[in-house]
């Protein structure tokens, strides 16, 4: 009988991040500060993240030890296992190999957990009694409720509202887990009633979600932001997906040459790549293949500027060089919710920029065919996001039979989809529509990128 199951012993699960800083061709371009435009410092950041996190963010070591209360609570589902697709590969009749890795099987549903469990942590360690973040489909939320659950911290989350209606169970997910959730743009702060004078029906937005944590957090001494993604720190805690990835794939005794995982901020596809891109741009595996895949809707590496850009709606956060459809820019109504963000993580944009990697975009019902192909021959539900790669790894798989090649290509399955049975169902109804972001829209969100764009691009 065929092995289409990996599973890594506990023993074996990283005890370390991998940080590909170090490795990259070249050197990445420093966040500014939004005042001043000057290359900010630890002391510009103290206000709203713990110094263990900023050390992280700006480390230069190759490998960061993972502390031992964090292993723990990573134990309750790591490490994950890698799965060969073989009933797909039958359907697709293509000579391709696919395998995925599963992180729906962690605590809140998805690949989140890796790093609200170690930013909980060293927020506790840190003396912060309360974390303040936004979420967008909720499955940060709600990973990040789990983990503050855990180390006794409170937790408040703005959630994007177009997800706040769409998924309520994410919601009461979050609450379950003590957390208190806000529709974003809200009346709290000064962003969200900003946003909300100028359109009382904003369906909202990360940005301007992000913009109402931060605000409240730089309020209060014991309180903290926690970001989801795009962060340097945030997608070194992902790395122990590719880790773990890389030794199963040597027990199934293949080696890949397509890897896929879906983008928004970018850090489940940076968890994934970064331990094989460390590989390739040693020379190791030069003609490995990287893909990122995004919403047509929401196309910032493949039609976004690199630029600097805020990382939130109101400007309150650093400039990040990075891709970007512009701070302003407000993301249709997707069910996707975890990849409407209008920027890209700066160390993704970076490699995207250097060739690296490459990206494709795709329509929403596109993508949820290929979940329910998925769901039919595999038998497991993905969420809307990991459905971006699914796309993508169907299309190079059926190239595969069109050239005869046997590449093996390996995915992310960032997390499931059980709180998304609204979306399928608006699917199974019918009810999905195209959606494409329009060149001219995207001109005029353009217009809203600040002055530094045309100084230090």
């Amino acid at each position: 009988m065929q092995r289409t199951r990996f599973y890594l012993d506990a023993s074996r699960m990283p005890r370390s991040w991998y940080n590909i800083a170090p490795d990259l061709p070249g050197q990445l371009p420093a966040p500014l500060h939004p005042g001043t435009k000057q290359p900010v410092g630890p002391e510009d950041l103290m206000r709203i993240f713990p110094i263990e996190l900023l050390k992280q963010e700006m480390a230069t070591e190759r490998f960061i030890e993972i502390p031992d209360e964090v292993r723990d609570l990573y134990y309750v589902s790591r490490p994950t296992p890698l799965i060969r697709a073989v009933k797909l590969e039958k359907y697709l009749d293509t000579p391709a190999k696919i395998y995925f890795k599963h992180e729906g099987l962690n605590p809140a549903g998805s690949h989140k957990t890796n790093t609200s469990i170690p930013q909980a942590y060293y927020n506790k360690i840190a003396g912060i009694k309360k974390l303040v973040t936004e979420t967008g489909a909720g499955q940060w939320g709600s990973a990040l409720s789990f983990a503050c659950q855990h180390f006794g911290l409170e937790c408040e989350v703005y959630m994007v509202k177009v997800s706040y209606n769409q998924k309520p169970y994410r919601r009461s997910f979050m609450q379950l887990f003590g957390a208190e959730v806000i529709a974003s743009p809200s009346v709290r702060t000064m962003a969200g009633r900003r946003v909300l004078e100028e359109n009382p029906d904003s369906p909202g937005s990360l940005g301007i979600a992000i913009s109402e944590a931060v605000e409240l957090a730089a309020q209060r001494d014991d309180t903290n932001y926690a970001l989801g993604s795009v962060l340097n720190h945030v997608l070194l805690h992902q790395t122990i997906i590719g880790q773990e990835a890389k030794i199963q794939m040597e027990m199934a005794e293949a080696d890949p040459d397509i890897i896929i995982a879906c983008v928004g901020g970018g850090c489940n596809f940076s968890g994934m790549s970064f331990p094989f891109i460390q590989d390739k741009l040693s020379g190791k595996k030069k003609d490995l293949q990287v893909i990122a895949v995004e919403p047509a809707s929401c196309p910032t590496l493949t039609k976004g500027t690199y630029a600097y850009d805020f990382g939130d709606e109101a400007g309150l956060t650093p400039l990040m060089k990075m891709h970007t459809l512009g701070h302003k820019f407000l993301p249709p109504s997707i069910h996707a919710g975890g990849l409407r963000y209008h920027g890209m993580a700066p160390m993704v944009s970076y490699l995207y920029e250097q060739g690296v990697i490459s990206a494709e975009a795709y329509d929403q019902v596109k993508v949820f065919d290929a979940a329910a192909l998925f769901a039919k021959t595999e038998g497991i539900l993905p969420a809307p996001e990991s459905s971006h790669a699914i796309r993508s790894v169907i299309n190079h798989a059926l190239a595969c039979r069109e050239s005869g090649e046997s590449k093996t290509i390996l995915f992310n399955l960032s997390g499931h989809g059980f709180f998304d049975l609204g979306a399928y169902d608006a699917y199974v109804s019918k009810g999905l529509k195209e959606n494409i972001l329009p060149d001219d829209e995207l001109k005029t969100y353009l217009k809203s990128l600040p002055e530094v764009y045309s100084e230090a691009s």
